[in-house]
């Protein structure tokens, strides 16, 4: 058999078993090892290594792109010197892999513009990179679409989407005026991500002791609260708003949140 035969028929292989990475690389490569004398064994692990790596980038492409994030962020783009209420060492153990593991939660509070999205885009997309599933959501968006969903009697097959994720970030909590079951829908939401011990990111800029005049109902919403944080953590940001950085003074301020209980997970600076 000639050399390039068996060149395309390696090819045709490699093809076959869905190798694309050392598809292309090989050739180069082959002809690389045999000027350095480069052993089997090394010019092995490269085109393994290279393949690993160009599948463990396309998972993310493709996850990152079905999280459906409005921006895509790090937690090594955040400002912890200008958003000082909060520090990397208070998210450490948001941002490995027992976020999922354990199943564990945060709600970020504050005013806008203190980068209460961002640090929940930038966990669930460590997330991503550690190997899980995210999805992101306004609260307006999963309460409107089951809420509409409720009414017509498919609500078991609309929550799928929003219980499946191994991490969900649900935004802005609070800036919209909700339906009147909007305590009812959330709460089937958060209940069920709870007993499968399933991540859940808040963000919301009302104080915890408010959620119950947006959600229409008190009670639900101490339970849906009770369940966040069970396994998770309450980060209040305060400071200035970052959009607003350029200006002397800050346009918007809110009141202090001084009179809302905190529980023992509550990590407010």
């Amino acid at each position: 058999m000639s050399a390039h035969a068996a060149a395309g028929e390696l090819d045709a292989m490699l093809k076959r078993l869905h190798l694309p990475t050392i598809r292309r690389l090989y050739p180069e490569l082959a002809i690389r090892a045999e000027a350095e004398g480069m052993s089997y064994r090394v010019f092995l692990e490269i085109l393994a290594a290279e393949e690993i790596a160009h599948r463990a980038e396309t998972r993310i492409t493709r996850s990152v792109r079905k999280a459906r994030f409005p921006f895509l962020r790090t937690i090594e783009e955040f400002d912890f010197t200008f958003q000082s209420s909060v520090r990397l060492q208070m998210l450490g153990t948001l941002l490995g892999p027992e976020l999922v593991a354990e199943g564990r939660s945060a709600i970020f509070s504050g005013p806008p513009g203190r980068g209460k999205t961002h640090l929940a885009v930038a966990i669930a997309y460590r997330a991503i990179q550690n190997g899980f599933e995210a999805f992101f959501t306004s609260a307006d968006e999963l309460i409107g679409a089951l809420s509409r969903a409720a009414r017509e009697g498919r609500l078991e097959a609309a929550l799928e989407p929003y219980v499946h994720p191994h991490v969900l970030v649900v935004d802005e909590l609070g800036y919209q005026s909700y339906a009147a079951d909007a305590a009812n829908v959330l709460f089937r939401v958060v209940s069920i991500r709870h007993l499968r011990r399933r991540c859940t990111l808040v963000t919301t800029n009302k104080p915890l002791a408010a959620l119950g005049q947006v959600l229409h109902d008190a009670d639900l919403a101490e339970a849906i609260l009770d369940r966040l944080l069970e396994r998770g953590t309450h980060y209040l940001l305060r400071g200035r708003s970052y959009r607003t950085r350029h200006l002397k003074e800050d346009p918007v301020r809110f009141p202090e949140d001084d009179a809302l209980h905190l529980s023992p997970g509550d990590a407010r600076v």
